[in-house]
């Protein structure tokens, strides 16, 4: 199996849990409160390398406690931290995070350090097809580096997995460098101006999504499953049960498993029900990071 290069954020993220999410200007006394690792970059990186992937990380942090935290934390994972970059101007990004009963969540976020990845601090591994087979991209980080990074890799037949969050407008040349495009339901909705009530508008949706050149497309519906559109599979993939505890990073579960399933030359129909079980285990997990599971827990899922 070749390697999986992730280029994208980290965060460290301050969440507390409450009864109830607040209004404008309300202020509730919530609960539980965790410090924990996160960034969509570094979540997916530590889902990938958990669930059996190779892993390198790129990204910025900043010369501060968070951001030597992090780069610590990943190598633990076993993630390859050799281009994760120490910036001496901006600090290391951070997330607040409010989480219900029901585990809904609000979340705001200080890019810091993730905010000045430039497309001159990418390194020479990114044109190396020898090594790595998918690059994994997000949208915490500039939009000139994405685009700079999906033009390289589909040059260098990597192929290219676009989360695209959070939601903003993509340009005609990075639609169609992305092999893979991975929103969530209302980044869809955002993306295409296509309400989403029904699996008939999931493909509508989807369709949009390929005509501006996304070869495959994968909306996540939360616990209602996923839907795929690609060459070999178009269809909805059912949710599973569980009892959530906090969607926070669901999202990074679900992009870290399926780059996984998809370095293995799983089909993207098997790759998008492994993901599916992964994120499925991530929501009855307080966290970030911290929620994602290990292989041995979707080998032995029923």
């Amino acid at each position: 199996m070749k390697e999986i290069l992730i280029i994208g954020s980290s965060n460290t993220d301050m969440v507390i849990k409450t009864e109830k999410l607040p209004r404008p200007g309300e202020t509730i006394l919530g609960g539980k409160f965790l410090l924990n690792p996160g960034g969509k970059g570094a979540n997916q990186a530590v889902a990938a390398t958990r669930l059996g992937g190779k892993v390198t990380f790129i990204g910025k942090r900043g010369n501060d406690l968070f951001g030597n935290q992090t780069v610590g934390l990943l190598m633990r994972e076993g993630i390859d931290t050799e281009y994760f970059i120490k910036d001496s101007e901006f600090p290391s990004g951070v997330a607040l995070i409010t989480v219900d009963s029901k585990g809904e969540k609000t979340i705001v976020v200080a890019l810091g350090a993730n905010a000045n990845l430039q497309p001159e601090d990418m390194p020479e591994i990114i044109f190396d097809c020898s090594r790595f087979s998918i690059m994994l991209l997000q949208l915490e980080i500039p939009m000139k580096t994405v685009e700079y990074c999906a033009g390289v890799s589909k040059n260098c037949n990597i192929k290219v997995i676009l989360n695209p969050a959070p939601a903003q407008p993509l340009s005609k040349e990075l639609y169609q460098n992305v092999w893979l495009l991975t929103p969530n339901a209302i980044e869809a909705e955002e993306l295409t101006g296509i309400k989403i009530r029904d699996v008939k508008s999931c493909d509508q949706v989807a369709m949009e999504l390929c005509n501006r050149g996304a070869k495959n497309v994968i909306i996540t519906l939360g616990e209602k499953g996923a839907y795929v559109k690609s060459r070999s599979f178009n269809g909805h993939i059912p949710g599973l049960k569980v009892n959530v505890v906090d969607t926070t990073a669901a999202g990074d579960v679900f992009n870290g498993a399926l780059a996984v399933a998809l370095a293995e030359r799983k089909g993207i129909k098997e790759a998008a029900e492994f993901a599916n079980k992964a994120a499925a285990i991530s929501v009855t997990r307080l966290g970030a990071q911290s929620s994602a599971p290990f292989r041995h827990e979707i080998d032995t899922m029923v």
